[in-house]
């Protein structure tokens, strides 16, 4: 019974599910790594990561509590936060802020201590796009910078924010392991077979993983109950933006009108450039 709203093939990694699946769970660690070296480095810095508490509370009993998607550590005890974004907040920065405190406030050391701390990074997997100026431009990395000198001020503080989105590369113009990454990113869920680019081994172990037809009856659950919250959610969120979209055309569509009103324009002129009823226009 599961199994009937499942059509896809392979995981959605927009679910809770899914993302953890591939990136949130020791078994698949090299999948992580991977797209860590791939996203921050470009080649194979990270060697090894050690996943740790996801859910941490404040030092203080009326701070907030914070729940990370993937929290780790490398062997040189640098720390990595990588959060899956599914739809737009209006502080989704003010998040990512706050969440980079934790990783930075757990490092202070009892008795006597210099500050010396280790890297941290947090890394925004965005189900949207935050900046439309630049259809392009969708991988930020953010850091300190002195504003007069335009150099890194603090090097040990990095924010990535990839807006999905806007990456449209096809198969054949994936080139680098960050492009084949963001590929399965975007498509994973809609693909029925394994691209051609994507014939390496951490992409064997990346789509025997994904496989929905190997899931116990239990993942299965887990799963539809997943991709049940992740497509109710996007409907919600779909009819929000065409309403907001509906109500702007009637917005305008009502300055229109009473613009063309008090020039004397004829109700039926009105009617045929605004869609307005005669009722509406009246009203005006």
């Amino acid at each position: 019974m599961v199994m009937e709203g499942i059509q896809d093939k392979y995981v959605n990694p927009y679910t809770d599910f899914g993302f953890k699946l591939l990136f949130g769970t020791a078994m698949n660690k090299e999948l992580l790594i991977s797209f860590l070296n791939a996203l921050l480095f470009r080649e194979e810095v990270i060697k090894d990561v050690t996943y740790l508490n996801a859910e941490h509370l404040g030092t203080q009993e009326y701070d907030r509590r914070a729940v990370f998607d993937v929290y780790c550590e490398n062997e040189k005890g640098e720390k990595f936060l990588v959060e899956m974004q599914r739809g737009e907040q209006q502080f989704f920065k003010d998040r990512s802020v706050f969440y980079s405190t934790f990783p930075i406030r757990e490092q202070a050391k009892r008795g006597e201590w210099d500050y010396e701390l280790k890297a941290v990074y947090v890394v925004g997997i965005l189900n949207f796009s935050f900046d439309n100026s630049d259809e392009e431009y969708f991988h930020h990395e953010v850091k300190l910078v002195d504003l007069y000198t335009h150099k890194i001020f603090y090097d040990k503080l990095t924010f990535v924010y990839l807006e999905m989105p806007k990456f449209n590369k096809s198969e054949d113009e994936l080139e680098s392991m960050f492009d084949k990454w963001l590929f399965v990113l975007r498509n994973l869920a809609s693909l029925l077979e394994r691209p051609r680019a994507l014939q390496n081994r951490v992409f064997d172990r990346l789509f025997e993983t994904a496989e929905i037809a190997k899931f116990t009856q239990t993942e299965l659950s887990e799963y539809w109950d997943s991709l049940k919250n992740f497509r109710d959610w996007y409907s919600v969120i779909s009819t929000a933006e065409k309403k907001g979209r509906e109500e702007g055309e009637k917005k305008k569509a009502i300055e229109v009108a009473r613009y063309l009103k008090s020039s004397g324009t004829s109700i039926e002129l009105i009617i045929g450039a605004t869609g307005l009823s005669k009722e509406e226009i009246e009203m005006l």
